[in-house]
């Protein structure tokens, strides 16, 4: 049996399911830019009436399912049913044999957005207390980011660090960035994220920079991306690239070519949006994606590993 501070490649799900917030990085640092993963919308049907769109992602090559429009006041996830004494991410993890994170919202109601804001509930911004209940009911990471149109900022993703990292220590990880504007007009294509803000959330206490993938926001190339990574790597942190702009959906050509893109700029973890049909990537692009920065060995690995 293997420790659980082994690559991520090597864990087996009973494993992968057992990974804190300091063992889940220690194991995606030791992989070396080779974790995959896929983000599920929860309130969506899945693809399949009696298979969990996480349970398809896993098969197809997930290493890590983050979780989309989680309410942890109000927690569901499409197709699961809990079991007595357990959450419905808890449920999740056993069914998928995955870690799981959950993405909440760090809202700046004081901005302005670009079009028509999209309010979200109580249960899905970034507080302490949603953080909270988020890590009790099972997620090993926290991922603070925004939804199109929400009005997320970069300002608030670094209040919303400090305040999760005083609460809950190292006992989850953290991930901060932006996959897209979020509707801040400011804040959008090549001006996403400045290095001066990357500094800054490390210094709160983010685990990990998040940045669109090159060739999915206008303007975030692989030089850009490769910049923000020296900066994280130097100060001891990772490197999440994004795919929040619908191309999990886009055909393999263009997955592979975002795949080595993100692997030559530097990053540690590869996700794949939501937004593949609805509610998940395109099947087959988690695949592709996958062989791409880590080859068919460590693909069919993952794939074939049950227990």
């Amino acid at each position: 049996m293997r420790g659980l501070s082994d690559r991520i490649l090597d864990l087996r799900p009973a494993q992968l399911i057992k990974l804190n917030g300091k063992e889940l990085m220690d194991s995606i640092r030791a992989s070396e830019g080779r974790t995959v993963a896929c983000e599920i919308v929860c309130p969506v049907m899945p693809l399949f009436y009696d298979v969990t769109n996480a349970e398809l992602a896993a098969a197809f090559g997930a290493d890590l399912i983050i979780l989309n429009l989680y309410d942890v006041l109000e927690p569901y996830i499409f197709g699961i049913k809990p079991e007595a004494g357990e959450t419905a991410v808890q449920r999740l993890k056993r069914l998928a044999g995955r870690p799981v994170g959950v993405n909440l919202e760090p809202v700046d109601e004081g901005r302005n957005v670009v079009g028509e804001r999209v309010s979200i509930g109580a249960g899905r911004t970034a507080t302490r207390e949603n953080a909270r209940l988020a890590y009790e009911q099972g997620a090993a990471l926290i991922v603070l980011t925004g939804n199109p149109k929400t009005g997320v900022t970069n300002e608030s993703i670094l209040k919303a660090i400090r305040i999760i990292r005083e609460e809950l220590s190292d006992g989850i990880a953290l991930a901060a960035g932006k996959m897209h504007g979020a509707g801040i007009g400011s804040e959008m294509g090549e001006k996403i994220v400045s290095e001066k803000d990357v500094e800054s959330f490390i210094d709160a206490g983010a685990d990990i920079i998040l940045v669109p993938a090159p060739g999915t926001v206008p303007g975030v190339t692989v030089e850009f991306v490769k910049s923000i990574a020296d900066i994280a790597h130097k100060r001891g942190a990772m490197l999440m690239t994004t795919i929040g702009t619908s191309q999990e959906g886009a055909d393999i050509n263009t997955i592979r070519s975002i795949a080595l893109n993100c692997k030559m700029a530097g990053a540690d973890i590869h996700h794949i949006g939501d937004a593949g049909y609805t509610g998940v990537a395109v099947p087959e692009n988690i695949t592709a994606y996958s062989i791409a920065v880590r080859g068919i060995r460590h693909t069919y690995r993952r794939m074939a590993m049950k227990e």
